[in-house]
């Protein structure tokens, strides 16, 4: 056996171990590197949510999950806007004054929200966390008044809400259903979980 076989060899041999090395190493460092990206766990706890509302028609409503909470998306119709004027002597917070969920200033008008036509309010009611039924359609109906104007009706105790999402008085909620923070990306993207452009 000549020498340059021999390094012939050993050279083969070392190009051998040092590819299983670096396969070795890639494979140890993907998993440590995606340690650094945020779990589906981390995201539910409070990663915002980006949302296409282009599908939603008026007088429908599309829910998400943010936080692990449904949020609503109601694309609400010029008679139902116009029918919120009517509800305020009605109502315990018509103003969203009450603070046990801040609203947002750009939520604090009649409509509660960026764009009057869109509401955006997680969709649980704030009595002892029952999540409310769809009641949009207008006029005396089961458990609800006669003069009903559409809204939400929490099945659990009976606490029913605007188009809004205001709470109306002498019911078991204490307070308005909670405006998430949120805003628009574009007429149709809606980010839920954010409200500030950095």
């Amino acid at each position: 056996m000549s020498d340059q076989q021999v390094d012939q060899g050993k050279r083969t041999w070392l190009i051998a171990t040092g590819v299983a090395g670096a396969v070795g190493g890639a494979a140890t460092a993907v998993p440590f590197v995606s340690t650094f990206s945020p779990s589906e766990r981390a995201k539910a706890a409070g990663a915002a949510v980006e949302v296409d509302i282009s599908a939603v028609k008026p007088g429908e409503k599309l829910t998400v999950e943010w936080r692990g909470k449904p949020v609503w998306i109601v694309r609400r119709t010029p008679e139902q806007l116009e029918a919120l004027k009517k509800n305020d002597p009605q109502l315990a917070d018509p103003a969203s004054a009450r603070t046990a969920y801040p609203t947002p200033e750009y939520a604090k008008n009649p409509a509660r929200s960026i764009k009057p036509e869109y509401l955006v309010v997680v969709g649980i009611c704030s009595h002892l966390g029952c999540s409310p039924s769809d009641k949009f359609v207008a006029g005396p109906q089961p458990s609800l008044p006669d003069d009903w104007s559409g809204g939400f009706l929490c099945p659990c105790h009976g606490s029913t809400f605007d188009l809004a999402g205001r709470v109306f008085k002498n019911k078991p909620a204490p307070d308005n259903l909670e405006v998430p923070p949120h805003m628009y990306l574009s007429d149709t993207k809606l980010l839920i979980g954010e409200d500030k452009k950095a």
